[in-house]
């Protein structure tokens, strides 16, 4: 099986699955928080969302992102 150059990875990478899991989880959270009608959590739980992504893009620029030699698989 060949690599493509041209493929953009479409988030097959570190950075992108823990920002995701920790994006999840917030949206989780609030969706419950929001059902319960517990207003703090429903904002804590944004702040999370936030944190995930912020995550993601910090681990982008620290080489664990799409492309990066960090988090090519082993063996290419």
């Amino acid at each position: 099986m060949s690599i493509d150059a041209s493929d953009p990875g479409h988030g097959h990478s570190p950075a992108a699955w823990t920002a995701v899991i920790i994006m999840l989880l917030a949206f989780t959270i609030g969706t419950a928080a929001f059902f319960f009608v517990i207003p703090w959590l429903v904002w804590a739980s944004f702040g999370l969302l936030l944190v995930g992504a912020a995550v993601g893009w910090i681990m982008t620029k620290a080489g664990y992102g799409v492309g990066d030699m960090t988090a090519a698989p082993h063996g290419h």
